[in-house]
Protein backbone atom coordinates (compact mmCIF):
# COMPACT_ATOMS: atom_id res chain seq x y z
CA UNK A 1 0.00 0.00 0.00
CA UNK A 2 1.22 3.51 -1.08
CA UNK A 3 1.70 6.58 1.20
CA UNK A 4 0.37 5.24 4.72
CA UNK A 5 1.39 7.79 6.73
CA UNK A 6 -1.19 9.32 8.97
CA UNK A 7 -1.82 12.99 8.14
CA UNK A 8 -4.05 15.73 10.36
CA UNK A 9 -6.26 17.90 8.13
CA UNK A 10 -8.63 20.28 8.62
CA UNK A 11 -11.94 19.10 6.88
CA UNK A 12 -14.03 21.78 7.65
CA UNK A 13 -11.92 24.20 4.74
CA UNK A 14 -13.04 21.43 2.05
CA UNK A 15 -16.01 20.85 3.72
CA UNK A 16 -17.40 24.60 2.99
CA UNK A 17 -16.94 24.55 -0.73
CA UNK A 18 -19.82 21.96 -0.42
CA UNK A 19 -22.15 23.33 1.92
CA UNK A 20 -24.17 24.91 -0.96
CA UNK A 21 -26.86 24.04 -3.59
CA UNK A 22 -24.80 21.13 -5.70
CA UNK A 23 -24.77 22.93 -9.07
CA UNK A 24 -22.46 24.97 -7.16
CA UNK A 25 -20.36 22.69 -6.09
CA UNK A 26 -16.60 21.82 -7.72
CA UNK A 27 -16.50 20.49 -10.66
CA UNK A 28 -15.13 16.92 -10.64
CA UNK A 29 -11.65 15.82 -12.26
CA UNK A 30 -12.68 13.79 -15.18
CA UNK A 31 -10.90 12.39 -18.20
CA UNK A 32 -12.17 14.54 -21.34
CA UNK A 33 -14.11 11.79 -22.57
CA UNK A 34 -16.47 10.62 -19.77
CA UNK A 35 -19.64 11.88 -20.12
CA UNK A 36 -20.46 12.21 -16.30
CA UNK A 37 -23.59 13.24 -14.60
CA UNK A 38 -23.58 14.89 -11.52
CA UNK A 39 -24.79 13.65 -8.00
CA UNK A 40 -28.56 13.09 -7.70
CA UNK A 41 -30.87 12.54 -4.78
CA UNK A 42 -33.12 9.60 -4.59
CA UNK A 43 -36.65 10.45 -2.51
CA UNK A 44 -37.87 8.86 -0.57
CA UNK A 45 -41.01 6.17 -1.96
CA UNK A 46 -44.14 7.81 -0.24
CA UNK A 47 -46.47 5.11 -2.57
CA UNK A 48 -44.12 2.19 -0.91
CA UNK A 49 -46.64 0.59 1.11
CA UNK A 50 -49.61 0.96 -1.56
CA UNK A 51 -47.52 -0.28 -4.35
CA UNK A 52 -47.05 -3.67 -2.32
CA UNK A 53 -50.71 -4.26 -2.23
CA UNK A 54 -51.18 -4.62 -5.84
CA UNK A 55 -51.53 -7.70 -7.26
CA UNK A 56 -49.16 -8.02 -9.61
CA UNK A 57 -46.62 -6.92 -6.98
CA UNK A 58 -48.29 -9.38 -4.79
CA UNK A 59 -47.99 -12.38 -6.60
CA UNK A 60 -44.78 -11.47 -7.74
CA UNK A 61 -43.20 -11.10 -4.24
CA UNK A 62 -44.93 -14.67 -3.69
CA UNK A 63 -43.01 -16.08 -6.68
CA UNK A 64 -39.73 -14.33 -5.33
CA UNK A 65 -39.75 -16.05 -2.12
CA UNK A 66 -40.98 -19.47 -3.48
CA UNK A 67 -38.35 -22.42 -3.75
CA UNK A 68 -41.51 -24.40 -5.77
CA UNK A 69 -39.21 -22.34 -8.51
CA UNK A 70 -36.23 -24.71 -8.59
CA UNK A 71 -36.35 -28.18 -9.24
CA UNK A 72 -35.47 -29.50 -6.03
CA UNK A 73 -38.27 -26.66 -4.49
CA UNK A 74 -35.51 -25.65 -1.82
CA UNK A 75 -34.09 -22.70 -3.68
CA UNK A 76 -35.59 -19.50 -4.10
CA UNK A 77 -34.87 -15.93 -5.87
CA UNK A 78 -34.62 -14.90 -1.96
CA UNK A 79 -32.00 -17.63 -1.37
CA UNK A 80 -29.42 -15.43 -2.94
CA UNK A 81 -31.19 -12.27 -2.46
CA UNK A 82 -31.93 -12.09 0.91
CA UNK A 83 -33.49 -8.90 1.94
CA UNK A 84 -31.38 -8.62 5.25
CA UNK A 85 -28.49 -9.12 3.69
CA UNK A 86 -28.87 -5.92 1.38
CA UNK A 87 -30.56 -8.22 -1.18
CA UNK A 88 -27.62 -9.89 -1.56
CA UNK A 89 -26.31 -13.51 -0.05
CA UNK A 90 -23.04 -12.41 1.90
CA UNK A 91 -21.40 -14.88 0.03
CA UNK A 92 -18.07 -14.80 -2.08
CA UNK A 93 -20.40 -16.70 -4.81
CA UNK A 94 -23.65 -17.52 -5.35
CA UNK A 95 -24.35 -21.05 -3.94
CA UNK A 96 -27.38 -23.23 -5.79
CA UNK A 97 -28.70 -26.39 -6.30
CA UNK A 98 -26.76 -29.52 -4.92
CA UNK A 99 -24.69 -26.74 -3.36
CA UNK A 100 -23.26 -26.13 -6.57
CA UNK A 101 -20.86 -22.92 -6.46
CA UNK A 102 -21.31 -20.13 -9.25
CA UNK A 103 -18.51 -18.00 -10.32
CA UNK A 104 -19.25 -14.87 -9.12
CA UNK A 105 -21.07 -12.37 -6.60
CA UNK A 106 -24.44 -11.71 -6.19
CA UNK A 107 -25.63 -8.27 -7.27
CA UNK A 108 -27.39 -6.45 -4.85
CA UNK A 109 -31.37 -5.89 -6.01
CA UNK A 110 -31.07 -2.40 -4.42
CA UNK A 111 -32.46 -0.23 -7.40
CA UNK A 112 -32.44 -3.02 -10.39
CA UNK A 113 -35.68 -1.33 -11.97
CA UNK A 114 -33.19 1.32 -13.24
CA UNK A 115 -29.95 -0.86 -14.28
CA UNK A 116 -29.60 -0.88 -18.47
CA UNK A 117 -28.48 -4.06 -18.61
CA UNK A 118 -28.28 -7.18 -15.94
CA UNK A 119 -25.44 -9.52 -14.71
CA UNK A 120 -21.90 -8.57 -14.35
CA UNK A 121 -20.91 -9.30 -17.73
CA UNK A 122 -24.67 -7.49 -18.91
CA UNK A 123 -25.90 -10.42 -20.90
CA UNK A 124 -29.64 -9.67 -20.72
CA UNK A 125 -31.30 -6.49 -21.39
CA UNK A 126 -34.54 -6.73 -19.54
CA UNK A 127 -35.14 -7.84 -16.13
CA UNK A 128 -37.53 -10.54 -17.80
CA UNK A 129 -34.64 -11.90 -19.58
CA UNK A 130 -32.18 -11.92 -16.90
CA UNK A 131 -34.91 -14.06 -14.60
CA UNK A 132 -34.46 -17.24 -17.64
CA UNK A 133 -30.73 -17.30 -15.82
CA UNK A 134 -30.81 -18.32 -12.48
CA UNK A 135 -34.28 -19.52 -13.00
CA UNK A 136 -32.75 -22.57 -15.47
CA UNK A 137 -29.08 -22.46 -14.68
CA UNK A 138 -28.00 -26.01 -13.36
CA UNK A 139 -26.05 -24.77 -10.63
CA UNK A 140 -28.82 -21.78 -9.45
CA UNK A 141 -32.59 -22.67 -9.57
CA UNK A 142 -31.57 -25.86 -12.39
CA UNK A 143 -35.33 -25.51 -13.65
CA UNK A 144 -36.84 -25.52 -17.20
CA UNK A 145 -38.90 -22.84 -17.86
CA UNK A 146 -41.20 -24.82 -19.92
CA UNK A 147 -42.17 -26.84 -16.64
CA UNK A 148 -42.31 -24.30 -14.30
CA UNK A 149 -45.66 -23.18 -15.36
CA UNK A 150 -47.65 -26.80 -15.07
CA UNK A 151 -45.98 -27.50 -11.44
CA UNK A 152 -46.95 -23.59 -10.65
CA UNK A 153 -50.64 -24.66 -12.19
CA UNK A 154 -51.31 -27.38 -9.97
CA UNK A 155 -51.30 -25.10 -6.62
CA UNK A 156 -55.26 -23.31 -6.55
CA UNK A 157 -53.78 -20.09 -4.91
CA UNK A 158 -51.21 -19.44 -7.72
CA UNK A 159 -54.37 -20.12 -10.74
CA UNK A 160 -56.10 -17.16 -8.22
CA UNK A 161 -53.25 -15.04 -7.76
CA UNK A 162 -52.97 -14.75 -11.50
CA UNK A 163 -56.82 -14.26 -12.41
CA UNK A 164 -56.29 -11.21 -10.41
CA UNK A 165 -52.97 -9.84 -11.89
CA UNK A 166 -53.90 -10.50 -15.53
CA UNK A 167 -57.55 -11.42 -15.52
CA UNK A 168 -56.80 -15.48 -15.98
CA UNK A 169 -56.23 -18.49 -14.62
CA UNK A 170 -53.58 -19.69 -17.26
CA UNK A 171 -50.00 -19.49 -16.06
CA UNK A 172 -47.27 -19.13 -18.75
CA UNK A 173 -43.26 -18.59 -18.00
CA UNK A 174 -43.68 -15.11 -19.29
CA UNK A 175 -46.31 -13.81 -16.60
CA UNK A 176 -44.20 -15.49 -13.99
CA UNK A 177 -40.87 -13.26 -14.85
CA UNK A 178 -43.43 -10.39 -15.93
CA UNK A 179 -44.58 -10.60 -12.12
CA UNK A 180 -41.52 -11.25 -10.86
CA UNK A 181 -39.86 -8.11 -12.49
CA UNK A 182 -42.53 -5.89 -11.75
CA UNK A 183 -42.07 -6.83 -7.72
CA UNK A 184 -38.49 -6.20 -7.92
CA UNK A 185 -38.84 -2.80 -9.93
CA UNK A 186 -40.54 -1.96 -6.21
CA UNK A 187 -36.40 -2.91 -4.46
CA UNK A 188 -35.29 0.48 -3.90
CA UNK A 189 -32.99 2.49 -2.02
CA UNK A 190 -33.83 4.56 1.23
CA UNK A 191 -32.33 8.19 0.98
CA UNK A 192 -29.22 8.13 2.66
CA UNK A 193 -26.92 11.15 4.67
CA UNK A 194 -25.53 11.77 0.81
CA UNK A 195 -29.27 12.18 -0.39
CA UNK A 196 -30.38 14.68 2.55
CA UNK A 197 -26.99 16.56 2.02
CA UNK A 198 -27.64 17.19 -1.69
CA UNK A 199 -31.24 18.58 -0.66
CA UNK A 200 -30.00 21.15 1.84
CA UNK A 201 -29.87 19.51 4.99
CA UNK A 202 -25.48 19.98 5.53
CA UNK A 203 -25.48 18.69 8.75
CA UNK A 204 -26.31 15.17 7.50
CA UNK A 205 -22.70 14.65 6.56
CA UNK A 206 -19.77 14.66 8.65
CA UNK A 207 -17.18 17.51 7.39
CA UNK A 208 -14.80 14.26 7.13
CA UNK A 209 -17.85 12.45 5.04
CA UNK A 210 -18.02 15.67 2.77
CA UNK A 211 -14.11 15.97 2.76
CA UNK A 212 -14.08 12.47 1.59
CA UNK A 213 -16.58 13.38 -1.15
CA UNK A 214 -14.40 15.65 -2.50
CA UNK A 215 -11.50 13.67 -3.03
CA UNK A 216 -13.67 11.14 -4.73
CA UNK A 217 -14.41 13.42 -7.13
CA UNK A 218 -11.34 14.95 -7.59
CA UNK A 219 -7.81 13.38 -6.62
CA UNK A 220 -9.17 10.00 -6.23
CA UNK A 221 -10.88 10.18 -9.32
CA UNK A 222 -13.99 7.80 -8.96
CA UNK A 223 -16.32 9.74 -10.91
CA UNK A 224 -15.00 8.72 -14.30
CA UNK A 225 -16.98 5.64 -13.65
CA UNK A 226 -19.27 6.39 -10.79
CA UNK A 227 -21.31 9.22 -10.87
CA UNK A 228 -25.74 9.97 -10.94
CA UNK A 229 -28.06 9.01 -8.90
CA UNK A 230 -26.68 6.02 -8.57
CA UNK A 231 -22.95 5.89 -9.32
CA UNK A 232 -22.25 3.90 -11.60
CA UNK A 233 -22.12 5.02 -15.76
CA UNK A 234 -24.09 1.71 -16.55
CA UNK A 235 -20.83 0.87 -18.74
CA UNK A 236 -18.12 -2.03 -18.08
CA UNK A 237 -14.28 -1.56 -17.44
CA UNK A 238 -11.04 -3.93 -17.06
CA UNK A 239 -9.76 -2.82 -13.61
CA UNK A 240 -7.11 -5.59 -13.24
CA UNK A 241 -8.71 -8.32 -11.64
CA UNK A 242 -9.01 -10.74 -14.76
CA UNK A 243 -6.57 -13.34 -13.03
CA UNK A 244 -5.82 -14.12 -16.76
CA UNK A 245 -4.18 -17.77 -16.93
CA UNK A 246 -4.22 -18.17 -12.97
CA UNK A 247 -6.75 -19.38 -10.44
CA UNK A 248 -10.31 -16.99 -10.38
CA UNK A 249 -9.42 -16.59 -14.29
CA UNK A 250 -12.92 -14.66 -15.62
CA UNK A 251 -12.96 -13.16 -19.11
CA UNK A 252 -15.75 -11.04 -18.18
CA UNK A 253 -17.79 -9.34 -21.32
CA UNK A 254 -15.25 -11.13 -23.46
CA UNK A 255 -17.33 -14.35 -23.09
CA UNK A 256 -20.57 -12.81 -24.34
CA UNK A 257 -18.75 -10.31 -27.49
CA UNK A 258 -15.68 -12.82 -28.43
CA UNK A 259 -14.15 -8.74 -29.06
CA UNK A 260 -10.53 -9.52 -27.47
CA UNK A 261 -11.32 -5.13 -26.43
CA UNK A 262 -13.34 -6.86 -23.86
CA UNK A 263 -11.29 -8.81 -22.04
CA UNK A 264 -12.02 -8.57 -18.49
CA UNK A 265 -14.48 -6.10 -18.43
CA UNK A 266 -17.63 -6.42 -15.88
CA UNK A 267 -20.27 -3.83 -14.66
CA UNK A 268 -19.50 -0.83 -13.41
CA UNK A 269 -21.24 -1.63 -9.84
CA UNK A 270 -23.78 1.34 -8.30
CA UNK A 271 -22.27 2.39 -4.97
CA UNK A 272 -25.71 2.84 -3.15
CA UNK A 273 -25.71 0.50 0.38
CA UNK A 274 -22.60 -0.89 0.41
CA UNK A 275 -22.60 -0.76 4.09
CA UNK A 276 -25.29 -4.14 3.21
CA UNK A 277 -24.03 -5.44 -0.03
CA UNK A 278 -20.63 -6.91 1.14
CA UNK A 279 -18.52 -9.25 -0.06
CA UNK A 280 -18.03 -6.57 -3.28
CA UNK A 281 -16.50 -7.28 -6.60
CA UNK A 282 -17.69 -9.78 -9.40
CA UNK A 283 -16.11 -12.44 -7.67
CA UNK A 284 -16.17 -11.40 -4.18
CA UNK A 285 -13.13 -11.56 -2.94
CA UNK A 286 -13.28 -7.74 -1.31
CA UNK A 287 -14.78 -7.66 1.77
CA UNK A 288 -12.59 -4.65 3.32
CA UNK A 289 -13.75 -1.27 2.20
CA UNK A 290 -10.44 0.21 2.99
CA UNK A 291 -8.36 -2.39 0.87
CA UNK A 292 -10.83 -1.81 -2.04
CA UNK A 293 -9.46 1.61 -1.97
CA UNK A 294 -5.97 1.14 -1.24
CA UNK A 295 -6.05 -1.41 -4.41
CA UNK A 296 -7.30 1.55 -6.86
CA UNK A 297 -4.58 3.93 -4.73
CA UNK A 298 -1.95 1.56 -6.55
CA UNK A 299 -3.52 1.77 -10.23
CA UNK A 300 -4.07 -1.74 -10.87
CA UNK A 301 -1.58 -1.56 -13.66
CA UNK A 302 1.24 -4.25 -12.62
CA UNK A 303 0.14 -6.75 -15.25
CA UNK A 304 -0.49 -4.95 -18.58
CA UNK A 305 1.41 -6.31 -21.55
CA UNK A 306 3.85 -4.95 -23.56
CA UNK A 307 3.30 -4.43 -27.11
CA UNK A 308 4.96 -7.50 -28.17
CA UNK A 309 2.89 -9.87 -25.61
CA UNK A 310 -0.10 -8.25 -26.91
CA UNK A 311 0.40 -8.91 -30.47
CA UNK A 312 1.16 -12.82 -29.58
CA UNK A 313 -1.82 -13.04 -27.22
CA UNK A 314 -4.57 -10.55 -28.17
CA UNK A 315 -6.75 -11.77 -25.47
CA UNK A 316 -3.80 -10.74 -22.98
CA UNK A 317 -5.98 -8.16 -20.65
CA UNK A 318 -5.48 -4.40 -20.97
CA UNK A 319 -6.38 -2.65 -17.83
CA UNK A 320 -8.64 0.48 -18.32
CA UNK A 321 -6.61 3.67 -18.58
CA UNK A 322 -9.32 5.45 -16.38
CA UNK A 323 -7.16 3.77 -13.23
CA UNK A 324 -4.39 5.23 -12.49
CA UNK A 325 -2.05 5.45 -8.96
CA UNK A 326 -3.27 7.78 -6.99
CA UNK A 327 -1.05 8.57 -4.25
CA UNK A 328 -3.57 8.81 -1.65
CA UNK A 329 -1.97 9.19 1.81
CA UNK A 330 -3.91 7.21 4.63
CA UNK A 331 -5.98 9.98 6.04
CA UNK A 332 -7.48 10.39 2.24
CA UNK A 333 -8.40 6.58 1.88
CA UNK A 334 -9.87 7.11 5.54
CA UNK A 335 -12.13 10.28 4.39
CA UNK A 336 -13.00 8.39 1.24
CA UNK A 337 -14.55 5.52 3.40
CA UNK A 338 -16.08 7.45 5.20
CA UNK A 339 -18.09 8.61 2.48
CA UNK A 340 -18.77 5.38 0.45
CA UNK A 341 -20.98 4.82 4.03
CA UNK A 342 -22.35 7.83 3.66
CA UNK A 343 -24.77 6.80 0.89
CA UNK A 344 -26.23 3.56 2.65
CA UNK A 345 -29.47 4.71 3.44
CA UNK A 346 -31.46 2.59 6.91
CA UNK A 347 -33.32 0.41 4.63
CA UNK A 348 -36.97 -1.21 5.57
CA UNK A 349 -36.12 -5.33 5.84
CA UNK A 350 -39.03 -6.62 4.53
CA UNK A 351 -40.94 -9.81 5.68
CA UNK A 352 -40.91 -12.73 3.60
CA UNK A 353 -44.57 -13.48 2.44
CA UNK A 354 -47.03 -16.58 2.99
CA UNK A 355 -45.98 -18.88 0.32
CA UNK A 356 -49.26 -20.32 -1.65
CA UNK A 357 -48.66 -24.34 -0.59
CA UNK A 358 -52.52 -26.02 -2.21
Amino acid sequence: MQHTRKYSIDYGEVAELYKKPINAWPKPSVDPEVNWKEFEAIEWDSNYYETQELPEVMLGKKLFFDPKLSSSSQISCSSCHNPQLGWGDGQEVALGNDHLQGKRNTQSLFNIGDRKSYFWDGRARTLEEQLKGPISAHNEMNMKPEKLAGKLSRIKEYRQLFKEAYATEKISFDKIAKAIAVFQRTIRSQPSKLDKFIKGDYKAMSDKEIYGMHLFRTKARCMNCHYGKYLTDESFHNIGLTYYKREYEDLGLYHITKNSDDVGKFKTPSLRDLDYTAPWMHNGLMDDMHGIVSLYNSGMQMINPTPEEKKKDPNFPVTDPLVKPLKLNETEIDAIVSFLKSMSGSYYKMPRPDIPRQ
